[in-house]
């Protein structure tokens, strides 16, 4: 049975009391999970019995540190359903994203090509893509969200059948980091190969936590993740390429590790592709923690993690509805459109009525629950709709109903404190 109750002992930092002696309610997770102790573990063991440079010393250390290196990356690898040659190791999401941009957007757009984003999308996703399309003279455009709070995929059915050929990059979230909107990947990705040859380019930094995710079987040429935001740690994420795309991607960082050859004049770079793509020192110690936490989610079954965060987002969305200050954003209702069903991921995001987000967020501090306040870098997304914020709270598999009670139970504080 899950139960998070007991996952929690496996959290040193859930059972440290706060300042003010309360118990903490991690409701940040969107923001960045806490790390079991099999991961804080597995770091330290490495820097006291394994820490060497990779690839370079013909000694003992350097061969330990190698293998806990590639048998890190294979683990990862094999947790999302791809291969470690389709595996290249970032510092984050927003580092994959970036990757994809400078070693494949620059050298296949044109000036007057179409990148497409989404409204919904993190800054991540759409600042490297403002940012090439200015460089090279192209076209950016967000697919709209609905009121509903979902892709507006009419819309896009619309500007593919019409751009086609120009049409070069799509770029969406698996799962808003706002809204908590999961979004159909199938349908999205067989939408845009009925009309375009165009690359697309999957931010899965809010559903890695959460979903069961086979990189192969989505149908994406590119896809970000972070270790940080599913039990890992911070400063190490991946993207993944489809290998069929690979021998199109050129390295967009440049030193020791990826060469082949230097001379005074040119350098050629390493045919191993793994290699290629990774320029200076690795982060052997973030992987090995990152592949900790992958185990420690697939001995949970990933499925199991699915059903219960489903449980605590419509958990979540109960509570809250019964309160008439709080407006909820994103989808509440299954809504049909476009025969897909609205579904929600991970978090749920709200307005209270006459109060800013910031002020909620500080009120439920004093009661012990973190929460995410602001606009959560999708700025585009909350002018949109006219909101100056929002309050989120986001969830991990150490959460439990109660937490979600406490944090109700506090809300009422705000109305005490905003209603005198």
């Amino acid at each position: 049975m899950f139960d998070p109750h007991m996952l929690q002992q496996d959290f040193p930092i859930l059972s440290t009391p706060l300042k003010s002696g309360k118990k903490l309610i991690y409701l940040d997770n969107a923001a960045t999970s806490q790390k079991p102790q099999v991961v804080i573990d597995a770091i330290t063991q490495y820097y006291k019995r394994d820490n060497a440079n990779v690839h370079r010393g013909i000694h003992e250390l350097g061969d330990r540190s190698t293998r806990s290196w590639h048998e890190a990356r294979k683990t990862i690898a094999t947790f999302f359903g791809a291969t470690p040659e389709e595996l290249v190791m970032t510092r984050n999401t927003t580092e994959g994203l970036n990757m994809v941009a400078y070693s494949y957007g620059e050298a296949c757009v044109r000036e007057g090509d179409l990148i497409l984003t989404t409204v919904m999308d993190h800054h991540s996703n759409q600042v490297p893509w403002q940012e090439l399309a200015r460089r090279k003279k192209a076209r950016l455009e967000m697919i709209p969200v609905t009121r509903e709070g979902m892709l507006d995929l009419e819309w896009l059915e619309r500007k593919v059948k019409v751009e086609g050929e120009k049409v070069k990059i799509v770029a969406f979230p698996h799962v808003s980091n706002t809204l908590g909107t999961l979004n159909p990947v199938e349908k999205i990705v067989r939408l845009v190969r009925a009309f375009t040859k165009a690359v697309i380019a999957l931010d899965a930094a809010q559903s890695a936590p959460h979903l069961l995710i086979n990189f192969d079987r989505l149908g994406v040429d590119f896809m970000a993740v972070s270790a940080h935001k599913m039990l890992g740690p911070m400063g190490i994420g991946a993207l993944f390429i489809r290998q069929s795309l690979l021998e199109n991607v050129s390295p967009w960082l440049f030193g020791g590790g990826m060469i082949g050859e230097v001379t005074k004049e040119r350098a050629t770079f390493a045919d191993d592709l793994e290699d290629r793509f990774t320029a200076g020192t690795p982060d052997v110690a973030g992987a090995v923690g990152w592949a900790a936490a992958c185990e420690y989610l697939s001995k949970l079954d990933m499925k199991k993690v699915e059903q219960h965060d489903k449980e605590l987002v419509n958990y979540t969305l109960e509570k809250l509805q019964a309160i008439p200050e709080v407006e909820i954003v994103g989808p509440v209702e299954r809504v049909k459109r476009y025969e897909v069903r609205g579904k929600r991921c991970g978090s749920v995001a709200f307005l209270y009525k006459g109060v800013h987000a910031h002020d909620v967020a500080q009120v439920l501090d004093s009661e012990g629950v973190a929460v995410r306040s602001g606009h959560h870098c999708t700025m585009p997304l909350h002018a949109a709709f006219g909101w100056a914020a929002t309050t989120r709270v986001s969830f991990n598999v150490y959460t439990s109903k109660e937490d979600i009670d406490v944090f109700v139970r506090a809300l009422g504080k705000v109305k005490e404190v905003f209603e005198k």
